[in-house]
């Protein structure tokens, strides 16, 4: 059914200024007059296109202006002004008030060829110097800075709004790469957006515009960087700001250029950092004093010696300001996005999921990418919803929508939330035979051997050749072939007991599904959608207590080291195998030291918890089926029936009673827990779990 909102009457001018500022009605196709009450109109939860919004029919109206900030980033003395294009639908001027679609970014202008830092040195000592930025390719953003989202959003009736950040293209200021002033400055065009801040016709004149055209109502979007600056601006609390949509953005910018203390490069930019990122957006006028303050600090502070964490990346870290976040936030990220990483997107919906703040996140199955056109209609809804208060239920939608492997991103697949709701943490051990393939199971207790690995440093070959060869530059575990398909929801982590010949060392893991399904050279990339990466993670071991400090190995000892790998929602297949990959360091990610440290990983004391839909019960890993009818514990048989769980398996097979128990009672408590997986499953009642109990009492194992 139509909903039909409709304003007064309007009359519709084909030029107009608007108090001085610049005011453009595009010409393209016949000028007609607009009809009685024009205002948006709402289908299934939708903004729709109303023919008096089109550009072609009644033409937009275009201005430029300069907003004034709350801050003086370039040292001039002068609070910075950043450059604001806009474009409106033509009953605007007539008195009709639109909510607005806000896009912001540090690359309208152009940009920089990229100049990185060498990342083939020793760890813990600096890298060599970085060559000098050229300087940028400008264009000219004015008097329009980007035409982005306006075909779609203006004929729906919204107006668009694109700045540029400061220190980039006609923006005064200078950029900071995730510093405060990147914050501040969208906050005060929603600022201005709603009577607050003041709006200037050129960059360094008296004569101010106002937007009165506007029900003040704010919705941020963009992917990358673009996508970033929604999560900055909302951090600051700033009134007006009603909805984001963040795609493939950033929320804590050490997790962008660090990984658990160790320097890690975000994939296909192997020695980028804050730096680099600042010569390459530095696009102002007069970019010298930018250069000796900014980028010099950035170059002082980053820290690609250590990798610690320390007060410049705090200073860029969102999440120590979610509580500020009043927005209703939609995220949009790839769970094969190695660029921005998918812990980026997940971190933050755990976040405002935690505090109650409208949220819900959208996963696929690809990269680094903005949403297709297909998938659009999930975020017409959210905005629709939040900026023109359409009551569409959006609230009553699935708290995650999940593109299943092989499916349009068109089509994804709700979910009650995220993690699925159904996920428990399994615990995998993994099992002597490393250098070619060991075991990796949920259904034996711990191995008891030492394997050995060789860093292959500034000779490593990619994750898909380590995963595909006998090396012994990394040590692979892997499940029996999956006799049922096999959910992963949530952040797996991983706990590797190590010991060193060196006093630092790069220790990089990845789940892999096996056979590899693509290409596996040495240099063949692992950052498509199509290889066998399911996550992965990277650790500095020195910094395993601390992101603060550095506590050195001792060549020979052994310590355990536990890291998150990033989060994820992927089904690995009936007929794959999931594989633990260790190694040292990644080719792709690392720094790159010379070859030859060991690492000696003792499997006693490693591990990976996997958030698995359906917990241990659920885990596919029985090479066949236990044909017996009930459940026998160290041939005292409990009578209880021998019920089928996932694939292959029955209950017999949980209870471990070939596993050599050093403890009867270690033996007891064990079947314990799985008694009670089963009853908290609906598969035995209370009865048939004592019985179960009891026979494990009664049985001698352990003894």
């Amino acid at each position: 059914m139509s909903v039909r909102t409709r304003s007064p009457r309007v009359a519709v001018s084909v030029m107009t200024a608007s108090a001085g500022a610049l005011v453009l009605a595009t010409l393209a196709g016949p000028v007609t007059a607009a009809a009685d009450d024009v205002g948006p109109v709402f289908v299934d939860g939708q903004a729709q296109i109303v023919p008096e919004f089109q550009n072609q029919n009644v033409p937009w109206i275009r201005e430029e202006l300069w907003v004034e900030t709350e801050f003086d980033s370039d040292g001039d003395g002068a609070l910075d002004r950043v450059h604001v294009t806009l474009a409106r639908p033509g009953p605007t001027d007539d008195g009709l008030k639109v909510p607005v679609v806000y896009e912001t970014s540090p690359y309208y202008a152009g940009s920089a060829p990229l100049e990185f830092w060498s990342v083939n040195h020793e760890l813990g000592q600096p890298p060599p110097p970085r060559g000098v930025a050229p300087e940028p390719s400008r264009r000219n953003t004015s008097p329009i800075i980007s035409t982005s989202h306006e075909s779609y959003w203006v004929p729906r009736g919204f107006a668009v709004v694109h700045s540029e950040s400061p220190g980039t293209g006609l923006s005064q200021g200078c950029a900071s790469v995730g510093g405060e002033n990147e914050s501040l400055a969208p906050k005060a065009v929603i600022d201005w957006l709603n009577g607050r801040a003041t709006g200037y016709t050129t960059p360094d004149g008296d004569e101010t515009v106002d937007a009165t055209w506007t029900t003040g109502k704010v919705g941020m979007t963009g992917t990358s960087y673009n996508g970033t600056l929604p999560i900055a601006a909302a951090t600051t609390g700033v009134k007006g700001l009603e909805a984001i949509i963040p795609v493939a953005a950033i929320s804590e910018w050490y997790q962008y250029y660090r990984n658990n203390g160790a320097v890690r490069a975000p994939g296909g930019f192997q020695g980028e950092d804050l730096d680099v990122l600042f010569d390459y957006i530095n696009t102002r006028q007069n970019r010298e004093y930018c250069i000796e303050t900014v980028r010099e600090k950035l170059m002082a502070e980053q820290d690609r010696v250590t990798g610690d964490y320390s007060k410049l990346w705090d200073e860029r870290n969102y999440m120590d300001d979610v509580h500020q976040i009043k927005a209703a936030t939609l995220i949009w990220h790839g769970t094969n996005d190695w660029n921005v990483m998918p812990q980026q997107g997940v971190q933050l919906y755990e976040a405002l999921k935690q505090q109650n703040t409208p949220a819900q996140i959208y996963l696929h199955q690809g990269g680094h990418s903005s949403p297709a056109g297909g998938a659009m209609p999930i975020l017409n809804r959210w905005f629709t919803r939040y900026l023109w208060d359409h009551e569409n239920n959006v609230e009553q939608d699935p708290r995650a929508w999940i593109v299943r492997e092989g499916a349009s991103t068109a089509n994804p697949t709700g979910y009650g939330n995220y993690p699925n709701p159904a996920m428990q943490e399994v615990t995998l051990t993994p099992h002597e035979g490393g250098d070619t393939t060991g075991g990796l199971t949920s259904l034996a207790l711990p191995g008891t051997a030492t394997e050995t690995l060789v860093d292959a440093g500034n000779t490593a070959c990619n994750a898909g050749w380590l995963a595909t060869q006998q090396s012994e530059n990394r040590l692979l575990y892997a499940t029996p072939e999956l006799s049922a398909d096999l959910h992963i929801s949530g952040v797996p982590s991983v706990t590797v007991r190590l010991a060193s010949s060196a006093l630092r060392t790069n220790l990089s893991a990845a789940l892999v599904r096996l056979p590899w399904p693509s290409a596996s050279g040495c240099t063949s990339s692992t950052r498509s959608s199509n290889t066998g990466i399911v996550t992965r993670g990277w650790t500095d071991p020195t910094n395993r207590q601390s992101l603060y400090r550095e506590d050195l190995l001792q060549p020979g000892e052994f310590v355990d080291v536990t890291f998150n790998m990033q989060g994820t929602d992927k089904i690995v297949r009936a007929g794959e195998r999931l594989g633990l990959m260790i190694f040292s360091t990644d080719n792709e990610f690392s720094i790159r030291p010379q070859p030859g440290t060991e690492l000696t990983v003792d499997l006693a004391g490693t591990s990976v918890e996997l958030p698995v839909v359906g917990g241990p019960l659920a885990m596919p890993v029985c090479d066949s089926v236990d044909p017996r009818g009930t459940v026998v514990i160290g041939g005292v048989d409990s009578g209880v029936p021998n019920h089928a769980l996932a694939g292959h398996c029955t209950i017999n097979d949980h209870i471990l009673d070939d596993e050599p128990w050093s403890n009867h009672g270690r033996f007891v408590d064990h079947v314990t827990d799985v008694s009670g997986e089963l009853v908290a499953a609906g598969l035995i009642d209370n009865s048939e779990r004592a019985a179960l109990i009891r026979a494990a009492s009664m049985s001698e194992i352990g003894r």
